[in-house]
């Protein structure tokens, strides 16, 4: 973890160990509280090897979120 800093962010280091244990990157979440007494949640990954793995992390955690979103309405 790079970052710990309750209620309102967590940083921590992502790569695949038994493929490329060298590309290392960044995910951050960051909460926000709304108005009715919900929360937001502000996603970011950065720091990638190169676009292609950029892209594809987009698109699997795109992917991720929307069935954690569709979860989470039922």
């Amino acid at each position: 973890y790079l970052a710990v800093e309750r209620p309102r962010k967590l940083a921590f280091s992502w790569c695949w160990p038994n493929s490329t244990p060298d590309r290392v990157s960044q995910v951050t979440l960051l909460f926000h509280p709304t108005p009715e007494g919900g929360t937001d949640l502000e996603f970011r990954h950065e720091k990638f090897f190169d676009a292609a793995a950029r892209d594809n992390h987009r698109r699997g955690w795109t992917e991720s979120l929307d069935k954690l979103e569709r979860y989470l309405k039922e």
